[in-house]
């Protein structure tokens, strides 16, 4: 099939797809039958026996160190947990001088309520129906702090500013007059204090921060304790010294890479291919590492620490493998219930965004967003070395985006879950891009989970992200992906794209079997290569697998992320 033919066949598909799979609601939501407040059903019960995918019987063998399969069971908040707290309510917009009719500027009521509420040690701060116009970027920057409007369809933030206006242009690796508000910021924004004053300090002076999760000035952070050998999959590890981590706390787990770059490798799949790669020229790679991985510890007994999820990586002597401290993240704070809205402008040529972005979580753990809507943004939903979040029910919508969804600089463990990219309702400016749901910069262990997409691609953005979940997902495959040959390999080991429906028969980037090292391409729709058609990055055996192709509905389980929920491990 040509791009182009068949548009109407490839829509009512969509469509009619969108409400078996995600129940339209009456009220034009999108969101699925939970927008209206009801309760998702369980998931049904794992099918068993010779009807079950000969894939997912081999995964259920050995589920945690599977060669082309990640175990993601545990990705999102609380490792997964399916209810959202309900903090108390500690105060409403309105009795911090805020008017929802649109007449003047609200977001320094907001933005009042939201600190006194951070500042009391959190609760929730509620806005009721209306529409606020916010000239300001709205700042989450305490833990355990909550910002709820009254649902998406009656809650509005009407965002008059983007963040070039409001802070300043973002200095860029790229220099010249590229924008970084491509890949980072929202206007409502999701970081500690603390990172935000390093932030704001560096966009100030036109330099470019590092925005993973300890900064700058890695050096400064303390070492907790050393790490013994341990493999992929192992959930307890042994330390040089057990009294110096506790129950409950949030550590990181650094590997710094060797000369050799054998971490690279090991992160790509291993093998002759990725021995063969020339790291040293991958200079934006190469910046990501040492690799930071966030976990809350379990339990402590003597030097043995059990973590709260499995290891995503062998841990080698030659890599340095010890506990530190991070920035101190935000930490179960979320966004509910509201549409924020950009005033409506033509969308940037590529990388000169002026930040008309949605939410950003930046350096935050185990912190969401619930029925939220943007429309007309540059940047939808951001995840900048953010950790255990969980994204559900939320929706791009407007003008078009150049990122709807990204997933960059070390954000692991994240699940984006019942979420919708709408078709863009002017056509796409000259020069503009296109992208999709985004993932990059050694971004792992991540979940996109019951999508609909009208438009937009499976954009691995090199940066060799890797061991991350597509299933479930509708697309109208129509975008591109992005990334500089710097930024190395478009994929690292153990991407599984598992049950989706390619409404336009376009393959790149979804039929990855001949792409992808260590990968699972299981259940898709009948596809052909064009207008965007890639070649591995190295030669060789890639260790793919293929199944089910041209026949989703034959594929059991049909959601693989629910499926390895179901198996209840850990």
């Amino acid at each position: 099939m040509k791009d182009g033919q068949g548009a109407i066949g490839r829509r009512a598909l969509l469509r009619s797809a969108i409400v078996v799979a995600a129940g339209v609601t009456a009220t034009g939501a999108g969101l699925g039958a939970a927008a209206a407040g009801e309760r998702r059903p369980p998931a049904p019960p794992l099918p068993r026996g010779p009807k079950s995918s000969p894939l997912w019987r081999e995964f259920t063998r050995s589920p945690y160190t599977h060669p082309q399969i990640p175990y993601v069971g545990k990705a999102g908040r609380r490792a997964g947990a399916t209810r959202f707290p309900r903090l108390p309510v500690v105060a409403d917009v309105k009795r911090y001088g805020a008017r929802g009719d649109g007449s003047v500027d609200d977001a320094p009521a907001i933005n009042r309520a939201l600190a006194a509420a951070g500042e009391r040690g959190g609760g929730t701060v509620t806005i009721p129906p209306g529409t606020y116009r916010i000239d300001d970027v709205i700042r989450i920057g305490h833990s355990d702090v909550v910002l709820r409007g009254a649902g998406s369809g009656r809650t509005k933030l009407l965002a008059t500013r983007n963040l070039t206006e409001i802070i300043g242009k973002y200095g860029s690796r790229y220099g010249g007059d590229k924008s970084s508000w491509s890949w980072a910021g929202g206007l409502i924004w999701l970081c500690p204090q603390e990172r935000w004053a390093s932030l704001t300090a560096a966009i100030k002076a036109q330099a470019w921060p590092f925005e993973g999760w300890t900064g700058n000035k890695r050096d400064e952070w303390r070492t907790l304790t050393t790490v013994a050998s341990a493999r992929r999959g192992d959930r307890t590890v042994t330390v040089a010294d057990g009294s110096a981590v506790e129950r409950g706390q949030l550590v990181l787990l650094r590997l710094a890479d060797d000369a050799d770059h054998t971490l690279l490798q090991h992160m790509a799949g291993g093998g002759p291919g990725p021995a063969a790669y020339n790291w040293p020229a991958m200079t934006k790679l190469t910046s990501y590492v040492p690799y930071e991985w966030p976990v809350r510890i379990e339990s402590v007994r003597g030097r043995k620490v059990t973590l709260e999820r499995p290891l995503p990586l062998d841990v080698r002597p030659e890599w340095d493998p010890r506990l530190t401290t991070l920035a101190a993240p935000l930490a179960n704070s979320g966004v509910e219930g509201l549409t924020l809205e950009a005033v409506e402008t033509p969308q940037s040529p590529h990388l000169l965004d002026k930040g008309y972005n949605g939410v950003t979580f930046q350096c935050a753990y185990d912190c969401w967003a619930d029925d939220v809507v943007v429309r007309h943004v540059d940047n939808g939903f951001g995840l900048v070395a953010a950790s255990a979040c969980t994204l559900r029910r939320t929706r791009v919508a407007g003008r078009g985006s150049h990122h709807p969804y990204f997933c960059r600089e070390g954000s692991h463990d994240n699940l984006i879950e019942d979420f919708v990219i709408e078709e863009r309702t002017v056509p796409a400016p000259a020069g503009t891009q296109l992208h999709g749901i985004n993932t990059e910069g050694l971004s792992s262990y991540n979940v996109w989970s019951r999508g609909r997409m009208e438009m937009g691609t499976f954009d691995t953005h090199r940066g060799m992200p890797f061991a991350s979940v597509r299933t479930e997902i509708t697309v109208e495959n129509n975008g591109r992906h992005g990334g500089d040959a710097i930024a190395g390999p478009l994929y690292g080991a153990r991407f599984a794209h598992w049950n989706v429906t390619v409404t336009n028969g376009r393959a790149g980037l979804v039929k990855i079997d001949e792409i992808a090292p260590y990968s699972v391409t299981a259940g898709i729709s009948e596809v052909t290569e064009f207008d965007q058609i890639d070649v591995p990055d190295f030669t060789g055996d890639l260790h793919a697998r293929l199944e089910a192709y041209g026949t989703p509905e034959a594929l059991r389980p049909h959601n693989l992320y629910e499926a390895q929920r179901g198996l209840g491990l850990g």
